[in-house]
């Protein structure tokens, strides 16, 4: 079976990047996460990115993943109107290193 992948893109608000990674950094083990990796692509604006066992493992725990983004939501700006304040995609993986 296939490793699946999620990646959400934030900006962090200013002032709460520190706050923020160490939020991330303390976020709850999930069951079928093999890793996650936070990204600072630039000084407000990060990348999470999520390998999972497969779609199922994503899936059962995509409530647990919302839940942990709702306590990071008052750290972050407005993306766009469109997709709020995350840019979350998630696909199989089809090639890896």
């Amino acid at each position: 079976m296939a490793k699946y992948s999620n990646v959400v893109r934030f900006i962090v608000k200013e002032g709460v990047q520190e706050a923020f990674i160490k939020m991330f950094n303390e976020r709850p083990e999930l069951d079928g996460m093999n890793s996650n990796i936070l990204i600072k692509t630039s000084d407000k604006a990060f990348c999470s990115v999520g390998i999972w066992e497969d779609e199922a493992s994503l899936v059962k725990n995509r409530d647990n993943m919302i839940a942990f983004l709702d306590t990071l939501r008052p750290m972050l700006e407005e993306i766009s109107p469109e997709l709020g304040v995350t840019d979350p995609v998630s696909g199989t993986i089809v090639a890896e290193n």
